[in-house]
């Protein structure tokens, strides 16, 4: 490139800029740990489902990881971004299977060994879709240490903790109450069910007594369940029914004895307090079937068909049969009435269909001790530190009411539970290893939840169980946990009783927390609403960059983000403006390169003088919002500093220099340019790593990736609070004077007469020594400046801090519109004022806010009160006109 000539693209384009640049930094290994570091940072991505493409949900979550490594690699730190994917049981071979019923296959005709070799081809499809959309997010993954939860290394980890948990206790298998998905045909855990609102009715029936002397009334919104009743129950407390506890019913269509017992349980206000029992199909009557040594009578079969149990409705679907024995009880004369209800019905959050209690036998996690020591860490130094922190307690109360978890899975797709059944007599053996003698030996059918091994991912991907593995010496804990605030239950709680049972210590230090991204309306993006939008299509047509932008400035912790155009048309505009700045600054270093430091005795005015007290303010600030992952704040301190401060001001107030003749003072302002648009390049790289990468190779030419530059620190030599406070001075004139043109529709080419009265002689200094800054921004044909300055004349006026600027408008301005924007004017400051004279009035501010606070209020006040007269002075003054 001609070095006299620099110029880049005139507009910014995202396709361009990013071509070639992800490869470019692999063949770097700019992705790779230093392990020559002490210091580390480690963070392990949170596994994609292979059951798709990423969703804008997840492009979110992982550009709020990339942006804290790529960070914490400039500052210094071995960083490690460990790369994998979740082979998510139940929702891959849903996807699977739905693939083989289109060509007419189900997994019974291919077997078990046939079906998941299918699902390993899908897992292989999808997983290089996934990591082809990690590349375009510009993710700083460590692809050489990528893992998956099905791979060898996370199977050993899988089998251990299960048969350690089995040694100790606290696993094991029993009959129970469960949740069934009748599509998936599967066990499900209590937070994998989903309830919504759902109309319904409440149906009455007589059941006759056995005696024949009348009939007790049932209520019950699951008529289907019937033939599995086998026991009635009413409140012991309840006069109405307690002479009859002991005696039995007729169930109507069976001709079966129930017995009516007295339970606690029952609510004597609800239906007519007498309550049907089906032990095996609903969980508070299996609780009263335990405790009072019922039958449990399991009437359904996997598909939620009703099975022989339920006599000549065999066969039937469970609403089928639900009609069919309304009919049948009305026709025998048992039906008393319905009534319409709107209640909760729990559906599968996979294959959403509604969920049904089953007996059956299962796998279960004994939760309590688990659950009481992650509680008990929480007041400990090795808590996990939960931003926002109000989610502490979102965690802490589910631990506390936490149910043991269910983890088997009647699937075919996943880690198969390491326990066998002695064909002779059912012996069971549990173990890492099969048995010796595995011909005597059945294996287990069922695999484990997905969130099984889920949960240990934090710790089996560094490598435990080996716990001299150097990656899991060095890089565990992980630092930091980005994920959705709604997988609290499902994952993050999980990994962390997991990893202090197995490890002794928290998986992670922090786990941020973000919310959910909406659609422009604020509803959840979903396939029925068809308001989904595919995140690489947004970078197809904005660029990566912009897509990482808009998630920043929309990042709050905790809180949901909407997707609209108009924010991703704002973000492109913004990096636009970051390219065109840098643009003008690369054609007017006259050949110039890597200039990164200042020297001492560089020339340096006003205007570089601010500019690099700003830079320093602005680093002191980003960093420290960085430490608290507040994403937002860090956008909007970046914006502010750039867009308002660099390019609307400094850029424009040096081409003065730029322009001039001064050859010294213009090679100084080159110099100041090129420095501060390079740390500005460093400041926003996490954010912005393709567009920062490009603009810093055409800035410097030694061919190292912007990566491995230092993240910018505070340097004290830039610390100028006077030259902030100048320069603000001029800006505050300058947007007064436009201001004034603006509300009166004269156009900046139209030169003005300008008069600033200054209320003392500093202000008025300063003012004199920057004319050149005041004519080339305000366009005067008459500049004058002076203190006491009376004007006999009608001037539409703008009030500055420690003066007033006046604009003669004769013939321009209508007088009772500047009437009425003054007397607007005066109720603004006389509002101000009130707040600010409420807050020094408070006895409690005043006793706890450092004395430097208190100052700061005082002299706010006192730039409000010198506002507010001589708003009252223009009033006046004009009144008279």
């Amino acid at each position: 490139m001609d070095k006299e000539n620099r110029e880049i693209a005139k507009k910014y384009d995202g396709t361009e800029v990013e071509k070639g640049r992800y490869q470019w930094w692999l063949d770097h290994d700019e992705f790779k740990p230093n392990e020559t570091l002490k210091k580390k940072y480690s963070i392990v991505i949170p596994p994609p489902n292979v059951t798709g493409k990423l969703h804008l949900g997840h492009a979110w979550d992982t550009t709020l990881q990339d942006i804290l490594i790529r960070l914490k690699k400039m500052q210094g730190f071995d960083t490690l971004w460990l790369p994998g994917m979740d082979h998510a049981g139940i929702a891959t071979q849903a996807k699977v299977e739905a693939k083989l019923r289109e060509q007419g296959v189900s997994r019974y005709d291919l077997g078990r060994d046939k079906f998941v070799d299918e699902v390993w081809r899908w897992k292989d499809d999808f997983a290089a879709v996934i990591k082809e959309q990690w590349a375009k997010l510009g993710l700083s993954l460590d692809y050489s240490r990528e893992r998956f939860t099905l791979d060898d290394g996370l199977s050993e980890a899988v089998k251990k903790v299960f048969v350690d948990l089995y040694d100790k206790g606290l696993i094991y298998r029993k009959k129970y109450i469960i949740n069934w998905d009748p599509k998936a045909q599967t066990a499900l855990s209590d937070i994998e069910v989903v309830y919504e609102e759902e109309k319904s009715f409440l149906y009455y029936f007589k059941y006759p007594l056995e005696d024949g002397s009348g009939f007790l009334e049932i209520a019950t919104t699951r008529p289907e369940t019937i033939p599995g009743d086998t026991a009635v129950a009413v409140n012991p407390a309840d006069e109405r029914y307690q002479d009859l506890i002991g005696k039995n019913l007729i169930l109507p269509l069976f001709d079966r004895k129930l017995p009516i017992v007295g339970d606690d349980y029952v609510d004597q206000s609800y239906g007519t307090g007498v309550v049907k029992i089906t032990p095996a199909h609903d969980p508070n009557d299996f609780q009263i079937g335990l405790r009072h040594h019922l039958e449990m009578l399991n009437i359904m079969n996997k598909d939620a068909t009703l099975n022989e149990e339920a006599g000549k409705y065999q066969g039937m679907d469970r609403y089928k049969a639900r009609k069919a024995i309304i009919d049948d009880l009305t026709n025998a004369g048992f039906f008393v009435k319905k009534e319409e209800l709107i209640h909760n019905v729990g559906h599968s959050e996979r294959t959403h269909v509604q969920v049904e209690p089953r007996l059956s036998t299962q796998w279960f996690v004994r939760m309590k001790e688990l659950a009481q020591f992650s509680i008990d860490n929480q007041s400990t130094k090795n808590k996990v530190n939960f931003f926002p922190p109000k989610y502490e307690q979102t965690f802490l109360r589910w631990m506390e009411n936490v149910h043991d978890w269910v983890i088997s899975r009647q699937l075919w797709w996943g880690h198969r539970i390491p326990a066998w059944y002695r064909k002779t007599d059912g012996k069971i053996y549990v173990g890492v290893n099969p048995p010796a003698d595995l011909e005597n030996w059945e294996q287990d059918p069922d695999v484990l939840d997905t969130w099984f091994s889920s949960a240990l991912w934090p710790f089996s991907t560094l490598g435990w169980p080996d716990t001299e593995n150097p990656d899991f010496k060095k890089y565990f804990p992980v630092d930091t946990l980005v994920t959705g605030y709604d997988i609290i239950f499902f994952w993050v709680a999980r990994m962390i009783f997991q990893s202090l049972e197995f490890t002794g210590q928290r998986p992670f230090n922090n786990v941020v927390l973000h919310g959910l991204i909406r659609d422009a309306e604020g509803r959840k993006m979903s396939k029925s609403l068809g308001n989904g939008i595919d995140p690489m299509e947004v970078i197809d047509q904005y660029g990566t960059d912009s897509l990482r932008w808009f998630f920043v400035t929309g990042s709050t912790p905790g809180q949901d983000i909407r997707f609209q155009t108009e924010k991703m048309d704002a973000a492109w505009n913004f990096i636009n403006k970051i390219w065109n700045a840098s643009r003008f600054v690369l054609m007017n270093l006259s050949g110039k390169e890597n200039i990164y430091e200042l020297a001492e005795d560089l020339p340096a005015d006003l205007t570089d003088r601010f500019i690099l007290a700003r830079l320093n303010q602005v680093t002191e600030k980003v960093t420290r919002l960085f430490e608290k992952f507040e994403y937002g704040e860090v956008g909007r301190a970046l914006y502010d500093f750039i867009w308002d401060d660099f390019c609307d001001w400094y850029i424009e107030m040096a081409k003065d220099t730029l322009y001039g003749s001064n050859e010294e003072l213009k090679a100084a302002k080159q110099e100041h340019l090129a420095y501060v648009l390079f740390h500005i390049l460093l400041l926003i790289h996490p954010i912005l790593p393709f567009v920062t990468e490009s603009l810093y190779q055409e800035l410097n030419k030694n061919k190292i990736s912007i990566m491995e530059e230092d993240y910018p620190v505070v340097c004290e030599q830039f610390e100028d609070d006077e030259a902030i406070l100048a320069l603000n001075s001029l800006i505050e004139v300058i947007k007064a004077v436009r201001n004034i043109r603006a509300s009166h529709q004269v156009a900046l080419s139209k030169p003005i007469d300008l008069y600033i009265r200054v209320n003392n002689s500093k202000l008025e200094s300063l003012l004199r020594e920057n004319e050149n800054y005041l004519k080339r921004f305000t366009n005067p044909d008459k500049l004058i400046i002076k203190q006491d300055l009376e004007l006999d004349f009608l001037t539409a006026n703008g009030i500055i801090t420690g003066g007033t600027v006046l604009i003669p408008l004769s013939g321009l301005v209508n007088k009772e519109a500047e009437l009425a924007r003054l007397n607007k004017l005066i109720a603004n400051f006389n509002r101000d004022l009130e707040k600010i004279q409420k807050k020094l009035g408070n006895e409690g501010f005043l006793a706890k806010a450092p004395e430097s606070e208190i100052n700061k209020q005082k002299q706010i006040r006192q730039e409000i009160e010198e506002k507010l007269a001589a708003a009252k002075q223009q009033l006046n003054s004009i009144k008279n006109i």
